[in-house]
């Protein structure tokens, strides 16, 4: 005879005093890392690359609740690893806040945010919830550095594949790195069309859906990957039906309202096409379904007819763990405001235009140059010697770089003037210094049809002459923290290479004008 058992099955649930202690830790959180959580909000709401970042925290809430039922299963088991995880997102946020670096900031929050988690729930929770504390991720903005990198390519990329396209329709076209010459108009692709303000919202939106498919890994891999290039295409789509569009209906095609509509069109085409994709991967392998058996939204289950309640303690590792970030949070609440040194200079709008024989004249840069390098100084200028030997001199200063805003690579930046690099190398500039500090440059070899010219460039910043670009922000962060200085400038020097012209005379009128204007940097670039 077999003896079923009659008791009813157990499900946990918090108390209101757990709710409310969660709603002060959470405050307590906000109020600590305050500084990094206020500039991620002003980024959501002033860039559109990040504008569906308010949404993930609530995407990343209702995750959690669908798992509602599977949770109320759990005996949660508080982990110590937890309040070590928050020791560590600790550290990080001590040299975020020493470094004035947002970004660190902001991802030593996440790394509380998750010990927090593990301290309360423990590992099997943790493990449960992978993916809605995962997509979290997806809200921090990316470092400035990188996003100007990612949006250079991402503009030429777009130019030429939309050219290819406008050029379909045998309409004649002309592309200049990233301008588009159509005759009647020319079409810049900016950093507003290079597709970055539609493919990190798609990689979340792309990532999301992969979560909700459940089919195998690869499908799931592939589906989310593939955001990337749907996002390229249909960028390098649009920025070919504006053009084909100017040329038959003219420039207001390309302005105003219709602009941007395209721009939501594009976004939901795109998302239409990942759709798409589940539809077409279900239907592949040995257990073909239809997409809906695959594919969909699930709720939590009522709780089982007659469960016993039971209330979660609060497990003694989750109030270390507390107990650590309100100690932090009173720390950098009551420590006095570090504000960072900006060095005494002189202004480039003084900058000579006669130095040792050579003779200068300045040029100002365009509104929309401005714009996009957000540099704080600049001086730009077309230096002569003898009526003939021509240097052109820019350096862009920058007081603060904490924000991320930074001096842009040329080695990103020439490309989308239409010129393409074809030698790029470091060299030694003899008998040129840098305050004490022997001067070695990048040397680029550029070409646009047939002219040629010879680039020398470097950032000369707060003491030091760099030429890689990841040891620059790797110094930046290092000042930031010991020397509490972000400030900072690219040097670059450009001569053209004229026909017949021995390539090696070039390089030492660069040489030697750099010899000449080096030393009259320190007074505008402090060391």
């Amino acid at each position: 005879m077999t003896v079923r058992s009659t008791a009813s099955p157990a499900i946990y649930q918090l108390p209101w005093t757990v709710w409310v202690l969660f709603g002060l830790t959470l405050a307590i959180v906000a109020a600590g890392f305050r500084v990094g959580l206020e500039n991620m909000v002003a980024i959501w709401f002033g860039r559109d690359e990040y504008s569906h970042g308010v949404l993930i925290p609530l995407i990343s809430a209702f995750l959690v609740w669908q798992k509602k039922d599977a949770l109320e299963l759990i005996e949660f088991r508080g982990s110590w690893a937890g309040v070590a995880v928050v020791l560590f997102g600790a550290a990080l946020q001590v040299l975020g806040d020493f470094a004035t670096l947002y970004v660190v900031q902001q991802y030593a929050m996440l790394v509380v945010l998750y010990g927090l988690v593990l301290s309360f729930a423990g590992w099997q929770v943790v493990r449960l919830l992978a993916v809605p504390l995962l997509i979290l991720v997806f809200m921090i903005p990316l470092p400035e550095f990188l996003l100007q990198n990612f949006s250079a390519q991402l503009q030429l990329i777009s130019s030429q594949i939309g050219v290819w396209f406008i050029r379909l329709f045998g309409i004649s076209v002309f592309v200049e790195g990233n301008v588009i010459d159509l005759g009647s108009y020319k079409l810049q692709v900016a950093e507003a069309c290079n597709g970055l303000r539609y493919l990190f919202p798609l990689m979340t939106l792309g990532f999301i859906m992969a979560y909700f498919y459940k089919a195998a890994f690869w499908k799931r891999s592939v589906l989310f990957l593939s955001s990337i290039p749907i996002t390229l295409l249909m960028n390098c789509f649009r920025i070919g039906t504006i053009g084909v569009m100017v040329e038959y209906w003219g420039v207001r095609m390309a302005e105003g309202f219709l602009h941007e509509f395209q721009g939501w069109v594009v976004f939901m085409a795109s998302g239409a096409l990942l759709v798409g994709e589940v539809v077409l991967l279900t239907r592949l392998g040995r257990e073909a379904r239809h997409w809906r058996e695959v594919f969909g939204l699930e709720f939590p289950a009522p709780p089982p007819s007659g469960a016993v309640r039971n209330n979660r303690p609060i497990p003694r590792s989750f109030l270390v763990a507390g107990a650590l970030v309100t100690l932090l949070s009173l720390a950098l609440s009551f420590a006095p405001e570090r504000q960072e040194l900006i060095p005494q200079r002189a202004d480039f709008s003084v900058f000579p235009n006669q130095i040792d024989g050579w003779t200068g004249r300045k040029e100002p840069l365009d509104r929309e140059y401005l714009d996009a390098l957000k540099l704080d100084d600049y001086v730009m200028s077309n230096y002569q010697r003898n009526g003939a030997e021509l240097v052109n001199f820019y350096v862009a200063w920058y007081e603060s770089q904490r924000t991320g805003n930074s001096a842009h690579s040329p080695r990103s930046c020439i490309p989308g003037g239409g010129w393409r690099i074809t030698s790029l190398e470091q060299v030694v500039l003899p008998g040129v210094m840098a305050g004490d500090v022997q001067v070695v440059a990048n040397r680029a070899l550029i070409e646009f049809g047939d002219q040629k010219q010879v680039v020398y460039y470097w950032f000369q910043q707060r003491g030091r002459v760099i030429t890689n670009e990841y040891m620059a922000k790797w110094y930046l962060f290092w000042d930031a923290l010991t020397r509490n200085r972000t400030d900072g400038a690219l040097v670059r020097l450009v001569a053209p290479l004229g026909k017949g012209e021995d390539i090696a005379a070039v390089d030492r009128r660069l040489v030697e004008f750099a010899s000449r204007v080096a030393p009259q940097l320190g007074k505008y670039v402090p060391g």
